[in-house]
């Protein structure tokens, strides 16, 4: 992913909200309409959307190629050490505000109720392409773990550092809890019928149809149950947001 991108995200709704900012000022009024912009597309979804599924396709319109965006394959020594016995050590980590925390292995996470669905993936670079995904319904794990009524947000955690260095940011990102109990939130752990591939999130990554690519973690570690994320790293909810991203990317 690169930096340019975020204009083709956040430039388009920019107008809609100048009203309501500090004119004085044209860096903190450009974020103020930004930032509205961004709520006002929020909403709207939510209000005219609510429990719409995304577009679903049939196995002829699958894409003979999909690109692997993002890192392709971790080298953090503790992603690498699950990798070399093929994530039989692998344990899904999820906490916060739960009544009952979880630590899930891939057999588990693969005995819960899943969902398959043939999709397309859009990406903020300009692409786009269609696949099937099987993984758990993340609603289904979520009653499991009894999230607590102050929590507002879920928080992916993530293997990867995008500099495939042992010490850098590792990519994280965030949705809120309607938009995780989505019937086509998943977590995908097999692709066109077969496992997960290393380049595409393997074990495990987040499908979240009706946003943009970036929004779908892969090489998921732990995931938490928060009320705001203005304590994990940069404070806007994701890697890429804390860059600049808008936070939500509703398509």
């Amino acid at each position: 992913m690169i930096p340019e991108r975020r204009g083709l995200i956040l430039g388009a709704g920019a107008a809609l909200a100048l009203g309501g900012c500090d004119r004085v000022a044209r860096t903190s009024g450009l974020q103020c309409s930004l930032k509205k912009a961004e709520q006002v597309s929020q909403r709207s979804q939510r209000a005219l959307a609510r429990d719409r599924l995304a577009p679903e396709y049939e196995e002829k319109d699958i894409s003979s190629d999909f690109r692997a965006n993002g890192s392709v394959d971790p080298q953090a020594s503790d992603y690498l050490a699950l990798k070399a016995n093929g994530f039989r050590d692998y344990r899904l980590i999820l906490d916060g505000l739960v009544e009952n925390p979880l630590s899930l292995s891939m057999t588990e996470i693969r005995a819960r109720p899943s969902r398959t669905q043939i999709t397309k993936h859009d990406c903020v670079e300009g692409w786009s392409a269609i696949a099937k995904w099987k993984g758990a319904r993340l609603s289904r794990i979520l009653d499991e773990a009894r999230v607590k009524p102050e929590a507002r947000f879920v928080v992916f955690y993530c293997f990867d550092a995008l500099d495939q260095t042992e010490d850098g940011d590792r990519y994280y990102e965030s949705i809120d809890v309607p938009e995780a109990r989505h019937e086509q939130t998943i977590l995908a752990y097999e692709m066109n019928d077969q496992t997960l591939p290393i380049a595409n999130g393997a074990p495990l990554r987040l499908r979240l149809e009706r946003q943009l690519g970036y929004k779908m973690a892969k090489y998921i570690k732990r995931i938490e149950l928060v009320e705001s994320f203005d304590h994990i790293a940069g404070g806007k909810g994701g890697y890429w947001e804390d860059r600049g991203y808008s936070w939500y990317a509703g398509i």
